[in-house]
């Protein structure tokens, strides 16, 4: 018995239109062929592959019809932001100074770290309901660039 790997994971938002087109424009998912469920949604994919059903599954919340949902994948209380006790989902991603340009332009906020000892260097932003999304360039990129100082967000700033 063994988990091979991530299939998907799902987000409950209050903004439908919102939430897909940051994970659309911001991290470059296609949208692609979702069930005709009872309730809204999006299934974004990475690179237009649909074989494996999707990457990230955003799951509209229709206070005028809520049936369809809570038949399907059951009630429960949504905070209105965050990830509840899921801390972040990560992504490995190259094109670090492309992804700068994004959020920028976007007028996301963002933080920077490099993982000491691991070759790796770290991008935090949060998607439209509050959920951390972390991205996992190669430290190669942060040193062909020299220092991102001037491309960090105030700490505790979100857009």
């Amino acid at each position: 018995m063994q988990v091979r790997k991530l299939a998907h994971y799902s987000i409950r938002s209050f903004d439908l239109e919102k939430s897909s087109r940051f994970y659309q424009k911001v991290l470059g998912f296609t949208p692609g062929y979702r069930p005709p469920f009872d309730f809204p949604g999006v299934w974004l994919y990475m690179g237009g592959d649909e074989k494996d059903f999707g990457t990230v599954h955003i799951i509209g919340i229709d206070p005028a019809n809520p049936e369809g949902l809570k038949q399907y994948l059951g009630d429960k209380d949504i905070p209105l932001t965050g990830t509840g006790t899921v801390d972040h989902i990560a992504f490995l991603v190259t094109g670090l100074v492309e992804f700068w340009s994004v959020f920028e332009a976007e007028g996301i906020a963002w933080r920077d770290r490099t993982v000491p000892s691991l070759g790796l260097h770290q991008v935090f932003v949060e998607d439209p309901s509050g959920v951390t999304i972390e991205l996992n360039f190669p430290a190669s990129e942060i040193a062909a660039v020299g220092s991102y100082g001037s491309h960090v967000a105030a700490a505790g700033e979100r857009s």
